[in-house]
């Protein structure tokens, strides 16, 4: 199992910039702090928790005045579940928490099988963080997250966000990319999985909310109907995402 790590300030510019980061610009802020796990990432998920901070607000409609938001699948109902039926704006409209997706592909999928019903040989490679349910864009491996007032139309911004992946084999299979009003903040790279476990976990913040969009690149190919992971003979890494954690989408101003 790796070792969890907290990378602040230089440590994160070096991670960043091995990644494709943010670079040397003076005028693109540095991440507060980057927080990783691989393999049971139980301890990292709880420390970004509790950098992103109390109370967690669930499905409270407008802007509350601190705390958190997170996303998982479990109470995605049936009949949007096991097909590319998943609504983007799902999480803002009838579960509210401040975020819209959108993806260059066809869609999204929720899974309670792994995606086995895609290729059986998935159900071995992929696993889940908070039962059962898994999340992943169709047709694509790039999806947008973007932040509204949860339960609004206003855009909003946050200051940290961060996602558990699942089965991330090769370096920079699965990453994230920030963005503010004056475009990329720096995008940055979940660790491989370790070989006590499929899961991997990534979380950034910055000083400020000022991250009004995140793209999550989400392995090296989408996954479709007969795909195999590059660890059972396929091509490409693929990757399938779990939890997503944010704190308090707030208006942007």
């Amino acid at each position: 199992m790796k070792t969890i790590r907290t990378l602040l300030l230089a440590a994160s510019a070096a991670a960043a910039l091995a990644c494709g980061g943010y670079g040397t610009d003076p005028d693109v802020p540095t991440p507060a702090r980057v927080v990783t796990g691989s393999g049971d990432i139980t301890g990292a998920v709880a420390e970004f928790r509790a950098v992103l901070g109390d109370p967690l607000n669930g499905g409270a409609a407008g802007s509350q005045a601190a705390g958190r938001r997170e996303v998982n699948w479990d109470g995605v109902p049936a009949n949007l579940t096991n097909n590319d039926l998943f609504p983007g704006d799902f999480f803002n409209t009838r579960a509210v928490r401040g975020v819209v997706f959108s993806t260059p592909g066809t869609g999204f999928r929720v899974s309670d099988n792994n995606l086995a019903d895609l290729d059986p040989s998935l159900a071995q490679e992929f696993a889940f963080f908070s039962p059962r349910k898994t999340f992943l864009a169709t047709g694509s491996n790039v999806m947008d997250v973007e932040f509204r007032v949860p339960g609004g139309s206003d855009p909003a911004s946050v200051r940290g966000f961060g996602v558990v992946f699942a089965d991330v084999d090769r370096p920079n299979s699965a990453t994230l990319e920030f963005f503010g009003r004056e475009g990329s903040l720096g995008r940055f790279e979940a660790p491989v999985r370790s070989a006590g476990g499929a899961l991997s976990f990534l979380g950034v913040t910055f000083d400020g909310k000022i991250v009004t969009r995140v793209r999550i690149t989400s392995g090296r190919a989408p996954v479709l109907p007969g795909s195999k992971d590059v660890s059972a003979g396929g091509a490409s890494d693929l990757v399938i995402m779990d939890d997503f954690l944010f704190d308090e989408p707030q208006v942007v101003r």
